[in-house]
């Protein structure tokens, strides 16, 4: 157990008055350094040698005066030598160590100074030995103390991930795998963390595998089973004659290491493996990348993305402060200088309980209790500046309350659920390290008396109440899995089915869904519970958005915060990004309500309050917008679906295709039509397809091979299961369902890429056929042109439509036939018309361009971009608006005006 610091720097304050007059022999080297270690409570010989053979860069051998491996190297010299000197002689020993036995730290002394390297935070401090109590902290390593804050990119994480990961793969090789596997890498994973955070002490682990184990490891397996078996062993109940390398390991406790696990049997290569492991500094690894560590662990693809999970920490904490972390620090900054305020407020945080219903490896728990760790930590400081005397000597164990057996959770699978236990226990024993570090005074829970609860569970099949009574529970949390309609399996459809039991739609809803309704039913029991999940962006989204959030606004739930899509992970590291919302939500009001909203989707988030949230989370109503027919005003241009072949794809051709039956039937080239959807009318491509309207009975049979056609349209049919398909046999040369425009008309591409400010519509003929992948507008003009091509119908669109992946999926029941459009005037109508004229203008000045090429984000045209900017600003006109602040606010102004009109 460290000392404190208190009695650290007294013990400096000693050794540097008698160490500062004595004579500079080399003899007294030794005596020097053991007694330097012992101003830590460190035994120098139990970690570190003197004089360690080693072959420098240029070939020839030396001895480095102390190597305390993985940790120190310390260069000591006569009194009054130069410090530069022997600094450069101890840089020239690194390239004869081995890897793993290279230092963070580097001393060089000459008796009267002291000169600390460290080789990871970069730089050094030098001082005279006299002032070495007054720098004592910075070398804390030495006595076990060692806490930093956390980078969410360190380089350690995805080292760790690596070395562990090749032990991982050695033992599977070799046949040790499966659940034994899993539970063997967390207990050494808790191993080479404890020995650098005090937990055991330092290198005791790493050690014990050096100078007890055989190096070609052959004695490894059981030696670690017997080391499990010791941990998990009361050091009273242990036998006597243990051997004392073995006995020196603490009891750990938390059943952990209970578990009886069939022996691994290693090698050399394996041994080697791990204490490659256990030479890094574990106790840099961030607490927001342990599950991803231990998920990468067991996953080789995974291992390979591991940086992709770094945001994470960032995200999580997007869920966790307004949920409840931004509430707590208020309250404690309005109540922190009154001391009387103080115990009610640490005992309420000593008195919450946190729920993840889909836990995983426990992310978003530890992240939650670092946090409420660190303001705990400010409490007690608070308490402290309260204390008359200054560093006053208290038993820390009495003062920490909060602990991880305030935290719940639900995982589906084994390994995770264990891992996030464990990651709590890391995560507990770091922030006790630092109210150590805080407070001068070692603290640490062990034998591990408290466990988080995790249970390894369905979450849709079990009561949750069974897990933690909702009387007991403060905040729900998590991030559930994402599984769309079509990927889901027959389990998971059978939870939505039972979740939504009896809603109608819910068939096209999200796997994630059933947490929101779940979440909704645990609430009823105390609604003072507040409830946030990191969600895909499509409940929030075309026809989800009106089934799911119309049942549960019903059931009374109220959104208190929201931040808009945003993309969850980099896509830079081989991994596809995710675009994800965040819906705080409860069923009780609150006064103050905030939207997050993104200019860019890797943008920061920027904060709106807004008066209600609503499902498409934006300012508005509690309601989602209805599936129409028509649209709300009748007197608005009706939109109606393309064309459906439904042939079985014998009426249509490709241009070679078209190119050879003209060649073999020549009559057949009048009833051939172009016919377009989305990707053939944005992408320029070329198909065709046969129009038999009004084919007389004689002109078909003078084409042969256009009749074999018509004939395998009506097998076609005719072998259906659906009874109006098979009545459609009996009209083989015709489109199943017709719906061409006998005019012009405006063409609104059913799907188009999210990455275009706008999506291409634009004027076709009666002659072009459009079949269900386009929208038509019949004797539609250019103010309809206009107002469909702006930012202002595109902000509409963005909130509202669905999505092919993360492509718009334009509708008419759900985007057109709601949108609300401008009551304009003359004016304002001849502006839109003028600006949109300007649009297709620019488009005809490039006329081998498709509009694909067009609206390329790196490659608009300059005068198309401006065209549509002028297009924005007549439209915003005409709604009798100049500018928003925001997309947001935007679509807030639409909803209003949609209100007002329904």
């Amino acid at each position: 157990m460290p000392l404190s610091w208190n009695e650290i720097k007294n013990r400096a304050m000693a050794f540097s008055k008698e160490w500062a007059d004595e004579s500079s022999e080399d003899a007294e080297a030794k005596s020097f350094w053991d007694a330097f270690f012992n101003v830590f409570g460190i035994t120098r010989r139990r970690i570190a040698s003197f004089e360690t053979p080693v072959k420098k860069g240029d070939g020839k051998g030396g001895y480095i005066d102390l190597l305390w491996r993985g940790m120190l190297l310390v260069e000591h010299k006569s009194r009054g030598k130069d410090l530069d000197r022997a600094e450069h002689q101890a840089f020239e020993y690194f390239s004869g160590l081995k890897e793993r036995d290279l230092p963070r730290f580097v001393i060089v002394s000459d008796f009267a100074r002291i000169r600390l390297y460290d080789l990871e935070e970069g730089g050094h401090h030098e001082f005279a030995l006299r002032d070495l109590h007054k720098h004592i902290r910075r070398f804390g390593f030495i006595a076990g103390y060692q806490t930093r804050s956390f980078g969410q990119e360190d380089p350690v994480n995805v080292q760790a991930a690596e070395k562990l990961g090749r032990l991982h793969d050695l033992l599977k090789a070799s046949g040790y795998e499966g659940h034994a596997l899993e539970v063997f890498l967390v207990r050494l994973l808790f191993c080479v963390f404890a020995e650098d955070t005090s937990i055991f002490e330092q290198r005791q682990f790493t050690d014990w595998i050096e100078q007890r184990t055989a190096e070609d490891g052959s004695d490894l397996g059981p030696l670690l089973a017997q080391l499990f078996q010791t941990l998990d062993t009361p050091r009273e109940k242990r036998q006597r004659n243990l051997d004392e390398a073995l006995a020196a390991f603490p009891y750990v406790n938390g059943r952990l290491f209970s578990e009886r696990l069939p022996l691994a049997s290693f090698d050399s290569a394996m041994r080697e493996s791990l204490l490659e492991c256990g030479s890094l500094n574990w106790s840099r690894i961030s607490p927001a990348v342990f599950g991803s560590l231990f998920q990468s662990i067991m996953d080789e693809e995974e291992r390979r993305i591991l940086g992709a999970h770094y945001t994470s920490e960032t995200n999580i904490l997007k869920a966790l402060h307004p949920l409840f972390l931004d509430q707590l620090w208020a309250e404690f900054g309005r109540i922190k200088d009154t001391p009387k305020a103080l115990p009610a407020f640490h005992k309420k945080l000593a008195t919450l309980h946190v729920f993840d219903p889909a836990c995983g490896c426990g992310n978003f728990l530890v992240i939650a209790y670092r946090e409420l760790r660190l303001l705990e930590l400010e409490v007690l400081r608070a308490v402290e500046r309260g204390r008359l005397t200054r560093h006053l000597e208290f038993d820390l164990s009495s003062l920490v309350q909060v602990d991880v057996d305030q935290f719940y959770g639900i995982e589906l699978e084994e390994f995770p659920s264990q891992i996030a236990q464990v990651a709590l226990w890391l995560t507990d024993h770091q922030m006790n390290l630092l109210v150590s570090e805080e407070f001068g005074s070692y603290f640490a829970r062990l034998p591990l008396r408290k466990a988080p609860n995790i249970a390894n569970e369905n979450a849709m099949r079990i009561d949750w109440s069974g897990v933690l009574p909702p009387s007991e529970c403060s905040y729900v949390v998590g991030n559930p899995p994402f599984v769309g309609k079509q990927y889901q399996n027959a389990g998971q459809k059978a939870d939505l089915a039972r979740a939504f039991a009896g809603l109608k739609g819910a068939g096209v809803l999200d796997y994630v869904s059933c947490w929101y309704r779940k979440a909704t039913e645990y609430m009823a029991a105390n609604p003072a519970i507040r409830t946030a999940f990191v969600s895909t962006n499509s409940i929030t989204q075309g026809e989800q958005a009106g089934v799911l959030w119309n049942d549960l606004f019903q059931r009374g739930v109220k959104i208190h915060f929201a931040h808009r899509t945003f993309q969850w992970m980099s896509e830079a590291r081989g991994r596809a990004a995710v675009h994800c919302v965040i819906i705080g939500f409860a069923l009780h009001d609150a006064t103050n309500k905030t939207l997050f909203d993104y200019e860019t989707l890797q943008g920061e988030p920027h904060a709106i309050k807004a008066a209600n949230i609503n499902p498409y989370l934006v300012e508005g109503d509690d309601a989602a917008l209805p599936n129409r027919r028509r649209h709300f005003d009748p007197d608005t241009q009706p939109i109606a679906f393309g064309s459906m072949p439904n042939d079985g794809g014998h009426l249509l051709l490709t241009a070679d295709e078209r190119l050879e039956l003209i060649a073999a039937e020549p009559l057949a080239k009048q009833w051939l039509r172009p016919i377009v959807g989305s990707e053939e009318y944005i992408n320029g491509i070329e198909r065709w397809c046969l129009w038999l309207g009004g084919i007389s009975p004689a002109e078909l049979r003078a084409m042969p091979n256009v009749r074999r056609r018509v004939e395998a349209v009506r097998q076609q049919r005719l072998g259906s299961t659906r009874e109006t398909t098979n009545r459609l046999a009996d009209t083989p040369a015709l489109f199943g369902e017709i719906r061409q425009p006998a005019t012009n008309y405006l063409a609104v591409p059913k799907t188009s890429s999210e990455r275009r400010a706008y999506i291409p519509i634009g004027f076709l003929p009666p002659s072009v056929i459009a079949n269900t992948e386009l929208f038509t507008l019949e004797g539609a003009g250019l103010f309809h042109f206009g107002v469909l091509t702006s930012q202002m119908h595109m902000a509409w669109v963005r909130a509202v439509c669905g999505r092919l992946k993360s492509d718009y999926r334009y509708s008419a029941g759900i985007v057109y036939n709601n949108f609300p459009w401008p009551d304009a005037d003359g004016k304002k109508i001849t502006a839109v018309e003028k600006a949109a004229q300007m649009v297709l203008d620019a488009r005809a000045a490039y006329p081998d361009s498709t509009l694909a090429d067009l609206y390329d984000p790196l490659a608009m045209p300059a005068n198309l971009l401006d065209a549509h900017r002028a297009v924005d600003k007549a439209v915003d006109a005409a709604y009798g608006k100049k500018s928003f602040s925001g997309e947001a606010e935007r679509v807030s102004f639409l909803f209003k005006i949609y209100k007002e009109h329904t």
